[in-house]
C-alpha cells in the first residue's frame, strides 16, 4: 500500500493507522445495537483502504468522506447516520474549543488598548483573575447561543455583521438596565437576599444603601444601573440627619448649661425632644444657618415641654440656646452630608459585582429638588466629584447627570441656578456631570411638576426610557429590555448607489432586529420573580411588587423599552452620496430621512404590538471597530467609509472632521428627537476649560437651546504616571508636586455598560 501519512485538521502529519478506521466504524455500529458483525466492519475497512491505496498523503476529512460513502453503498444506513452524527459532534466540539482558545488568546495576550474584547465592557478588569473568568464564561455563553439557540436568520445577520446582537451572552438570562426609585425602595426597608436592611435613618445610611441598591440590582441585570431622582432621595436622609442633630445639640446644650446631675439620659432626652418637636416649623437651611423666629420658637417650645420645672424657673428664656442649637445642628448636618457624599463617590468606584469582576456601571440624576435638604445633597455630591478620589483621580462612576430645567435651575433667579453654575464648574474640571435637558419638547411633554418620576433621566451611557404604552409614562422603576444595532455603512456599500436597494436592505434589517428582540423576549419572559431576587423580588421594576416569587415576569416586561439602534450614519452617507451630514445640507437631509425611517418603523411596531419600541443612537464602542473591520474586509479601503479603525458612533459628525462647535450642535440636535431610546452629543474643548467656566456654560446653553436631549463637553484630562493623579497638569502635579516633564496626555474617555 502506498499511503503512508494522514494530515490532521490542525495541519499535523501523522502515520497512517488502519485500526483507527476500524475502531471508528465499530463505535458507530455499537451505538446502533452492534448492527454490524466484526467481519462486516473489517470488510468496510478494507474497502476504504482500497479506495485510498494510491494516495501518499491524505486529509483526515477525505478519509471520513470515503467511510461515509462506503457505509451507504453497503446499505449500513443507520451506522452511516451515527458515524455522521459522531463526526458532526466532534466538529462542533473543535469549533467551540477553537472559539474559546481564540478568546483566551485575545484576553491574555492582546494589547489592552487595541482589543475590542477588552473594550466591550470597559468597567470589567480583564487583567484580573475574576475578570478573566467572567470574560471566558461570557465567550463560552456566546458560542452556546450562536450554535444552539439562535435561529439561523439571526445568527447569520450577526455573523455577517449586518446587525450586532449586544450582550449575547445574557440572551438566555436577563434584561438590560433600570432606573431605580430609591424612595420607593427605602421606605420600609429591603432585602439583598442575605439579610433585611431596615429603612435608613441618616444621610450616611441613605448614601451607603444607594450604593448597595446599585450593586444588588447590577447582579440581576447585564447593563447599567441608574438612580433617576438622586436629589429627592437624599433629601429624606438629610432631613432625618438634621432632626437627629437637633436632638443631639439640644441635649449637649442642656448638659453644658444645667449640668448632668439627675438629668435625663441621652437616649431618653432625644426621644422626648423628637416627640415634642414640631419639625414643620423648624427645617434645615442650606444657606447661612441663622435661625429665624419660627425655628427658635419650635426649639424653645420643645424644650419647655420636656425640661423639669426646676430648670425652667431658673432659665425662663431659652432663645439664645435655641439659636445656638439650630446653628450647630445645621453645621452638623452639612458635615455629615459632606462625608456621606464623599463616601458614596469612593464606594461607587470600589464596589464590585458579578463575582468581584466588575464595578457596577452606575449613574445618578439630580438638579430638580429645590428643598434645602435636596440642594445640600447636590452641592456636596458635586464637591466630592470636584475633589476626586484618594490621589485626586477623576471618579468615573457614578456617571453624574445634571437635569436642566428653566424655572428650576437654568436661569438667574431660579432657585437652583447656583447649582447649575456649580455643575458647569465641576464638569469643566472633572468631565462630569453631563447634562440632560428637561426642557426639550420631547421630554417636557411628560413633565408633571411635583412628580419626580416624570422628570427625564438617563443612564449615563445615554439610554432613555420614559414613554409607556402600557402604563404611566414615567422614568422610575423602568428600563431597557435589550437593543440591537444595524450596520448602516454595510447596507449603503451593498446598495452601491442604488437608493431603492438601500431602503429595501434597511427595511429588511430593521425587521430582523425587531424579530430577534421578540425571539429574545420569548426566552426571558418565562423566567420567574425568584430568578431576579432584587430587581423583581424587592419591587424595583414597575408592578413587580404585585407578583409572588413563583410568578412569571412576562406581564411586567410590558413596561420595558425595546430598541433598534444604528451605527455609522456618517460613513453610510459618504457611501451613498459622497458626503457626510457635516459636509452638506443634502447629506443632512438624507441622514434625517434614514434615522427618521427607523423611527417610523419603531413607532409602527409600538402601535401594532402595544410594546415600547424605540430608536436608539447606539453607544457602540467595540461594535464600531468590529463593523469597520468586517466592511473593510469585504469592500476594501474606501476613503471616508472604511479607511479608519472605527466607524462613527450613531449620528455623530465624525470626530476627525474640523467643524465649529455651534455647527456641530445645529447638525446633531435634530437626531435627538428621533432617537427616543437614547442619544448623546459631545463637544470638544481644547485646553483647560476650568479657567473659562463662562465659555463652558455658553456651550451647555447652546446645546440646551438647540433642544439636544443629553449632552456633555469633552476636554483633555492628564494622568500622572507616578502618583496616579488624574486632572489638568501644567507645570507640576497638583497631588505629588512632581515637576518632571510628563510626556503624552491620557484622555479620560466616557464609556458605556
Amino acid at each position: 500500500m502506498k499511503l503512508k501519512h494522514v494530515i490532521k485538521r490542525s495541519g499535523v502529519v501523522v502515520d497512517y493507522d488502519s485500526e483507527k478506521i476500524y475502531n471508528a466504524i465499530a463505535g458507530a455500529s455499537k451505538a446502533v445495537n452492534d448492527s454490524m458483525t466484526q467481519r462486516e466492519i473489517r470488510n468496510v475497512t478494507d474497502q476504504v483502504e482500497e479506495a485510498i491505496a494510491n494516495w501518499e498523503n491524505i486529509n483526515v476529512e477525505d478519509i471520513q468522506d470515503i467511510v461515509e460513502k462506503t457505509l451507504m453503498e453497503q446499505n449500513f444506513y443507520e451506522v452511516a447516520k451515527r458515524y455522521i452524527m459522531y463526526r458532526q459532534k466532534h466538529t462542533t466540539r473543535r469549533e467551540a474549543q477553537k472559539h474559546l482558545m481564540n478568546s483566551y488568546r485575545d484576553i491574555f495576550f492582546a494589547d489592552a488598548v487595541d482589543s475590542d474584547m477588552k473594550r466591550d465592557n470597559a468597567n470589567i478588569n480583564t487583567d484580573a483573575s475574576m475578570g478573566i473568568m467572567l470574560k471566558l464564561g461570557a465567550e463560552g455563553a456566546k458560542h452556546f447561543v450562536d450554535n444552539y439557540m439562535l435561529p439561523e436568520e439571526f445568527a447569520k445577520a450577526d455573523r455577517e455583521n449586518y446587525i450586532h446582537i449586544h450582550d449575547k451572552d445574557f440572551s438566555l438570562i436577563t434584561l438590560n438596565c433600570c432606573q431605580i426609585d430609591l424612595l420607593k425602595l427605602f421606605h420600609g426597608g429591603f432585602s439583598t437576599g442575605h439579610g433585611f436592611l431596615r429603612e435608613p435613618n441618616s444621610i450616611r445610611a441613605y448614601a451607603s444603601l444607594a450604593c448597595i441598591a446599585i450593586q444588588s440590582n447590577q447582579n440581576d441585570m447585564f447593563g447599567g444601573q441608574s438612580i433617576n431622582a438622586f436629589d429627592y432621595a437624599m433629601a429624606e436622609g438629610v432631613t432625618k440627619t438634621f432632626r437627629k442633630a437637633l436632638a443631639d445639640e439640644a441635649y449637649k446644650a442642656c448638659i453644658y448649661r444645667f449640668g448632668s446631675d439627675d438629668f435625663l439620659s441621652a437616649k431618653a432626652f432625644r426621644q422626648l425632644f423628637t416627640e415634642a418637636m414640631d419639625f414643620a416649623k423648624c427645617r434645615f437651611t442650606d444657606q447661612e444657618p441663622i435661625a429665624h423666629d419660627a425655628d427658635v420658637r419650635a426649639i424653645s417650645e420643645a424644650l419647655n415641654k420636656i425640661l423639669p420645672p426646676s430648670i425652667l424657673e431658673k432659665t425662663p428664656d431659652l432663645t439664645v440656646d435655641a439659636r445656638n442649637i439650630y446653628k450647630l445642628a445645621c453645621d452638623d448636618t452639612t458635615e455629615e452630608t459632606h462625608q456621606a457624599m464623599e463616601a458614596l463617590i469612593h464606594n461607587f468606584n470600589t464596589l464590585h459585582s458579578r463575582a468581584g469582576a466588575q464595578v457596577p456601571f452606575s449613574s445618578i440624576n439630580y438638579g430638580m429638588d429645590t428643598s434645602p435638604e435636596g440642594r445640600l445633597a447636590m452641592r456636596e455630591v458635586m464637591n466630592a466629584i470636584w475633589s476626586g478620589l484618594g490621589n485626586g483621580e477623576t471618579a468615573i462612576f457614578p456617571i453624574s447627570v445634571f437635569q436642566l430645567k428653566a424655572g428650576v435651575n437654568y436661569n438667574p433667579g431660579d432657585p437652583n441656578y447656583d447649582l447649575f453654575q456649580q455643575a458647569c464648574k465641576v464638569s469643566a474640571k472633572r468631565l462630569f456631570p453631563n447634562f440632560v435637558n428637561v426642557d426639550a419638547p420631547y421630554n417636557l411633554q411628560y413633565y408633571k411638576p411635583g412628580n419626580y418620576n416624570s422628570v427625564i433621566a438617563t443612564m449615563g451611557c445615554r439610554t432613555r426610557t420614559i414613554s409607556n404604552v402600557n402604563g404611566p409614562s414615567e422614568v422610575g422603576s423602568r428600563g431597557n429590555f435589550s437593543f440591537t444595532t444595524i450596520n448602516l455603512p454595510k447596507l449603503a456599500l451593498e446598495a452601491n448607489g442604488n437608493m431603492d436597494k438601500f431602503w429595501c436592505l434597511l427595511d429588511k434589517y430593521i425587521q430582523v432586529s425587531h424579530d430577534y428582540l421578540l425571539f429574545r423576549l420569548q426566552t426571558i419572559k418565562h423566567k420567574h420573580v425568584y430568578n431576579y431576587p432584587f430587581l423583581m423580588g424587592q419591587g424595583i421594576w414597575m408592578d413587580s411588587d404585585k407578583l409572588r416569587p413563583s410568578d412569571s415576569i412576562a406581564d411586567v416586561l410590558k413596561h420595558a423599552s425595546y430598541s433598534i439602534g444604528f451605527c455609522g450614519l456618517a460613513e453610510c452617507l459618504v457611501a451613498l452620496i459622497g458626503e457626510h451630514h457635516g459636509e452638506s445640507e443634502e447629506a443632512q437631509k438624507l441622514g434625517l430621512e434614514i434615522v427618521g425611517h427607523i423611527r417610523k418603523q419603531t413607532d409602527k411596531y409600538s402601535k401594532e404590538e402595544s410594546m415600547n419600541w424605540t430608536t436608539f443612537g447606539t453607544p457602540a464602542e467595540s461594535t464600531a471597530g468590529q463593523f469597520q473591520r468586517a466592511n473593510r474586509e469585504k469592500f476594501g479601503i474606501i476613503p471616508g467609509v472604511t479607511d479608519r479603525d472605527y466607524m462613527t458612533n450613531s449620528s455623530h459628525v465624525p470626530v476627525y472632521y474640523d467643524i465649529m462647535a455651534l455647527d456641530k450642535i445645529r447638525i446633531e440636535a435634530p437626531y435627538h428627537e428621533l432617537c427616543n431610546a437614547g442619544h448623546i452629543a459631545y463637544v470638544e474643548m481644547n485646553g483647560d476649560p476650568s479657567k473659562n467656566v463662562k465659555a463652558f456654560e455658553t456651550l451647555v446653553r447652546a446645546m440646551h437651546d438647540a433642544n439636544m436631549g443629553y449632552f456633555s463637553i469633552n476636554h483633555p484630562v492628564d494622568r500622572d504616571p507616578v502618583c496616579g493623579y488624574t486632572g489638568i497638569i501644567e507645570n507640576e502635579c497638583p497631588h505629588c508636586k512632581r515637576k518632571e516633564i510628563i510626556t503624552g496626555r491620557k484622555v479620560v474617555k466616557r464609556i458605556r455598560s
